[in-house]
């Protein structure tokens, strides 16, 4: 029993820095150990917490004291699992998280992807298609945005970043979890996979003609998926021709342009209104 003032007591075993275990899990900072393995590391309480809401999905926890501390109830959870709970000291949990201020946890977890039919099964009504986006946390926020709006699946399409890169898992904050996630499926598939699922494939883009609140503007009752663009130069002339229509965010004050990640909110939650219309 601790007296009262007392420091808590500390872990009896401490994985050391050259532990293999610690090596492993450092090595998933890297996409090619990522693939290789099909794991990738989810920092910090809300999205570790989210992973476990999956059964199967966490494999392993690493936590520091102050972590135990902080999240005891993420800690208990992964415990109550079955789930193997490794702690660290400060040193390691910086190496695993890679953040400036680490929050103490960092769980191991399954790749969660599916292939491209799986996430179009059910007759989807909304979905956000990312088309050669580099930046991490512009995907993650888009995923986030996408899981706000109800969308049914997100793909990562041409040469998009990793959804497993560690700074698109934080943005997501853990909405990664939540929704059917395709993972580098190519745009010739993904275009006819859609329009077999029965949806039109609109395209994000700012020099468009058809405006998305203009008179006449986007057919947006009928299921839509979205396709955004790299954050430099958009989508290419020949993805344009394949969607059924390109459609601009207005721009109503003075700023050049929106990012990505705005205009992408913008596209999703006008659909989704869209789509609360109509429900009974």
């Amino acid at each position: 029993m601790t007296r009262p003032g007392a420091l808590p007591r500390q872990p009896d075993a401490v994985l050391s820095p050259r532990s293999a275990r610690v090596k492993a899990a450092r090595q998933l900072g890297k996409r090619a150990f990522r693939d290789r393995r099909r794991s990738f590391l989810a920092e910090g309480p809300q999205a570790v917490r989210e992973a476990l809401r999956r059964p199967g999905v966490v494999t392993e926890l690493f936590v520091t004291g102050q972590g135990r501390a902080r999240h005891g109830e993420v800690v208990g959870l992964a415990a109550a699992a079955g789930i193997a709970v490794h702690d660290v000291g400060a040193e390691v949990m910086s190496e695993l998280a890679q953040t400036i201020t680490p929050q103490g946890v960092v769980a191991v977890c399954r790749f969660i992807d599916v292939p491209l039919a799986a996430a179009l099964v059910g007759a989807p009504r909304l979905v956000a298609v990312l088309v050669s986006v580099r930046d991490p946390g512009n995907a993650g926020t888009v995923l986030r945005t996408a899981d706000a709006a109800g969308a049914d699946a997100v793909i990562f399409a041409a040469a998009s970043v990793d959804p497993y890169n560690a700074k698109c898992v934080r943005s997501s904050a853990g909405s990664l979890f939540h929704l059917p996630v395709v993972a580098g499926a190519a745009l010739a598939e993904v275009i006819s996979g859609l329009r077999a699922a029965g949806l039109q494939v609109l395209a994000a883009d700012g020099s468009a003609s058809l405006v998305l609140d203009g008179t006449p503007g986007p057919d947006l009752a009928r299921p839509t998926a979205w396709l955004f663009g790299n954050e430099a130069w958009g989508l290419p002339a020949s993805l344009l021709e394949l969607a059924d229509a390109a459609v601009a965010v207005p721009i109503y004050g003075q700023a050049e342009s929106l990012n990505l990640a705005a205009a992408a909110a913008v596209c999703l939650y006008a659909s989704a209104r869209h789509g609360r219309d109509r429900s009974p």
